[in-house]
């Protein structure tokens, strides 16, 4: 089934029905929403693209972002979004690696792309319109949708083949395990669309519920507060980072989130004291997802009672997990062969199931060197507990062995993130000639408090074994990020690095 059949039908069943807002101003009901796809769709064929074609869209999030998924859906092309923030030899990188001979987006942000035989096409919402409709062609669960371009952190990215049946099975996973969605509801995209957010929009489609677009094209914390207070029933996608300056922002200026029902996040470590402090001011808004590219938005989720829970006698250990495998994947804990471990031990997280990709674009080492035996190796390690819940302990590369001894940074970020003087840690290791390896802490100190290793020095003690300690304390004023708020931990371990040879 083609994914935009679910647009097409809610079109057909309520014309009427508001669709599309720009801030908190509706421009656009389903019948609308479904002209400018179906008009959209017209000018991409006049122009030669055709079915199975790979189309890129490099564009602030906007509502011609979300034309641009179903018109490319379709006509049965595959679309691959580019973050707009993303560097213009990565774009066109991207570009080449997909195969892309046509770009959806800003002709400003795409002007400088200096690739060969390159169409360039700026949708206008005011522009799209037809009378003419078509259903979209005919697709099976096994045609590709969209190729999603991993962010790059350890290398250059990898196309991630997302399939119609993927997008469509974590649809239903969503309903069945994530939260449920009302026409009444209003899904804001104030995360890239490129990214999570915009797989989101799926679920909203089908049952009807609204869309909004931040008048800034992103993340800006007063304006998803008052476009929350005026359209209510918000469901938003937010990485950690993104939780954590709402709640920031909302403590400073007395917001307690009235018209956000559900925030789902997802995308990094969530620690303990963040999640906690943004349940305490907002309340049981909050849903845990993990998933990755390679089988997006649907592994594990810990439902919102449980994040709020601060009653049952496991309720710290389950907040620190990432909860328990939906109902479309089997999630195992292996090896490197793929072989299984005990339950409570660490090792790494093995995903099988119909959400899993069936591999990356054009790259078949990659591909096979992931999948094994039909098991997605996500790189990932963590353990899962007698009850089913998975805790994640970090990234397989992220793991620093000192004198023999395995540490997982995670565990002593989230001590140092107890200490009211700690802003934003990131823990990585160093080279060492008496032990392989050494734990240093970069940390980020709040505001109004001093920069003080020794106290820092005493409170770990105080909470973890002394292997696990930090040896050295590195005070900067921000962390190195990706487009997506993921710590660049590869960046800060080049940096210690650079010092040992200066």
């Amino acid at each position: 089934m083609n994914l935009a059949n679910w647009l097409e039908r809610t079109a057909l069943r309520h014309p009427n029905r508001k669709a599309l807002f720009l801030g908190s101003e509706c421009i656009g009901t389903y019948k609308d929403f479904w002209l400018a796809v179906c008009a959209l769709r017209f000018h991409l064929e006049k122009e030669g693209v055709k079915s199975g074609d790979r189309v890129a869209v490099y564009m602030q999030n906007c509502p011609e972002f979300l034309v641009a998924f179903y018109a490319i859906w379709s006509m049965g092309a595959v679309i691959v979004p580019i973050n707009f923030k993303l560097h213009l030899r990565e774009v066109s990188w991207i570009l080449e690696n997909a195969e892309c001979s046509y770009i959806l987006g800003d002709t400003v942000l795409a002007s400088d792309i200096s690739l060969p035989d390159i169409t360039v096409f700026a949708p206008k919402w005011d522009q799209l319109s037809t009378n003419i409709q078509v259903s979209p062609v005919s697709c099976s669960s096994n045609d590709l949708a969209w190729l999603f371009y991993t962010s790059g952190t350890t290398g250059k990215p990898k196309g991630v083949m997302i399939t119609h049946g993927m997008i469509k099975t974590m649809a239903l996973s969503y309903f069945a395990d994530v939260d449920q969605v009302y026409q009444s509801d209003t899904a804001l995209y104030a995360a890239p669309m490129s990214h999570g957010a915009g797989l989101y929009s799926i679920m909203h489609v089908l049952v009807g519920s609204r869309h909004a677009i931040p008048i800034s094209g992103g993340f800006a914390e007063q304006e998803i507060f008052n476009i929350a207070e005026k359209l209510n029933n918000i469901h938003m996608f937010a990485a950690p980072t993104m939780v954590k300056r709402l709640t920031n922002f909302a403590k400073k200026n007395n917001k307690k989130g009235i018209g956000i029902r559900t925030v789902v996040y997802a995308g990094g470590p969530m620690y303990l004291s963040d999640i906690m402090e943004a349940v305490e001011q907002f309340g049981p808004k909050f849903v845990q997802v993990y998933g990755q590219g390679e089988c997006p938005m649907g592994i594990t989720v810990l439902p919102r009672w449980e994040v709020a829970d601060r009653k049952s006698k496991k309720w710290k250990e389950r907040l620190q997990s990432v909860g328990y495998a939906q109902s479309a994947v089997e999630v195992k804990i292996g090896n490197k062969m793929g072989g299984m471990i005990e339950t409570g031990e660490i090792g790494e997280i093995m995903v099988r199931g119909d959400l899993v990709m069936p591999g990356y674009w054009g790259n078949t080492d990659a591909t096979s060197n992931t999948i094994i035996d039909g098991w997605l190796m996500t790189g990932d390690m963590g353990s899962i507990d007698a009850d089913g819940y998975l805790t994640m302990h970090d990234r397989s590369k992220d793991m620093i062995i000192s004198g023999g001894s395995n540490i997982y940074p995670r565990e002593v970020e989230e001590i140092l993130l107890l200490h009211a003087s700690v802003s934003e840690v990131s823990v990585v290791g160093r080279e060492s000639g008496e032990w392989g390896e050494e734990v240093v802490a970069f940390v980020v100190i709040e505001r109004g408090h001093k920069f003080l290793p020794e106290t820092l020095n005493q409170h770990c003690l105080g909470h973890i074994a002394r292997f696990k300690r930090p040896k050295d304390y590195i005070n900067v004023s921000e962390l190195p990020k990706n487009n997506y708020g993921k710590v660049l931990k590869t960046t800060l371990r080049q940096n210690l690095k650079q010092n040992i040879q200066t």
